[in-house]
């Protein structure tokens, strides 16, 4: 899963960056580089599980965050930002929510909701300019043969062109799975599922669930979005120092959790994401797939093979798995299932696939 970190200048998206991934910040001043790092997925099941196998090999879902540059006009006309952009899952806009006079906003005032329609409106112009040079040569092809596809694609784009015309982002359209397919290739920016992550001041590190419904409300609570906050200059702080000196700072601002804590489970959900486990004396793991998905999907998700020759899967919940310390305790209890292929997996299963 990658993630896009955007927005404007001076509002915190490198800092978000860093503390995500601790990558830190380097000097890229005029440069359209963007950088790439992993944040592994905290799942405390993991610890838990790993106490009662004591396996060599423990491994976390992970996220992978590309920092890009500010978003503007310039920057979406360079190939390589607009390609990079483009082949990731979801966005993360940076919004500033701070008042800081020594860190001036290039707006000349702190204004999150103008900030979000400004960045929109350059994603939704991106696309258009998409469409608008497919659709001629849609017309073109049209005009030399009969092709019902052909007809069907022109369709959809006009409907969308009509919405981006009216400022209207792609991700706010329902499409059906057909027309989905038929503009996946186009991979729209306006289409991706976008994350407003508001970078606080430290005065509302105690509120900062307050501080999102707030914005949920002001942003519009739009289709495919989520709203997440954070205080990036205590986070900032939290990830230079040990764990115990970091709980008692987190403490003394009210923090209940970390930023990455919350980040990465607003992705999730805005994502449809959630994670089932695995557990033995060679390693623990974590494997993220979308939310509904079957036995034999999720057996896909270790290897192809097991979701070729899938025969049942034995399905526990973690916590019961540590209560009685294993296997051996759930067979006892007949608390191990098996399940087959339709079975819809739950955020916390874990499983041990059988196969032919």
């Amino acid at each position: 899963m990658r993630t896009a970190i955007i927005g404007l200048p001076m509002t915190g998206k490198t800092s978000l960056f860093t503390i995500l991934t601790g990558v830190h910040e380097s000097t890229r001043v005029g440069s359209m580089e963007t950088r790439v790092g992993v944040s592994k997925v905290p799942d405390p099941r993991l610890d838990e599980l790993a106490k009662i196998f004591d396996p060599p090999k423990i491994t976390f879902a992970v996220v992978e965050y590309v920092d890009f540059p500010g978003i503007s006009k310039e920057a979406l006309r360079e190939p390589h930002y607009l390609a990079s952009l483009r082949v990731v899952d979801s966005l993360a806009h940076v919004l500033r929510v701070f008042d800081d006079p020594t860190v001036p906003h290039e707006k000349g005032s702190v204004d999150a909701v103008r900030d979000r329609d400004d960045v929109d409106m350059e994603l939704v112009l991106s696309d258009l300019v998409v469409i608008e040079k497919r659709m001629e040569r849609l017309e073109k092809d049209r005009k030399k043969i009969k092709n019902p596809e052909l007809d069907h694609e022109f369709d959809v784009l006009v409907r969308c062109k009509a919405a981006l015309e009216d400022g209207k982002p792609l991700r706010e359209l329902t499409f059906t799975n057909e027309e989905e397919k038929l503009i996946r290739g186009f991979q729209f920016l306006s289409l991706k599922p976008m994350l407003y992550v508001l970078n606080a001041g430290e005065e509302s590190a105690a509120t900062l669930a307050d501080l999102e419904k707030d914005y949920a409300a002001k942003l519009g609570n739009r289709p495919k979005t989520g709203v997440a906050a954070v205080c990036g200059k205590i986070e900032a702080e939290l990830a230079e120092l040990g764990t115990e000196e970091a709980k008692e700072l987190m403490g003394s601002y009210g923090l209940v959790e970390p930023g990455l804590n919350r980040i990465i489970t607003a992705t999730y959900a805005l994502l449809g994401l959630m994670s089932f486990l695995t557990a033995g004396e060679t390693e623990v793991r974590a494997w993220t797939i979308p939310t509904h998905s079957t036995a034999v999907k999720a057996a896909g998700a270790i290897h192809s093979d097991f979701e070729k020759k899938f025969i049942r899967a034995e399905v526990v919940n973690w916590k019961n798995l540590v209560d009685l310390k294993g296997y051996g305790g759930l067979r006892e209890k007949g608390l191990l299932r098996l399940e087959g292929k339709e079975y819809i997996v739950k955020d916390g299963d874990v499983l041990v696939i059988r196969h032919s």
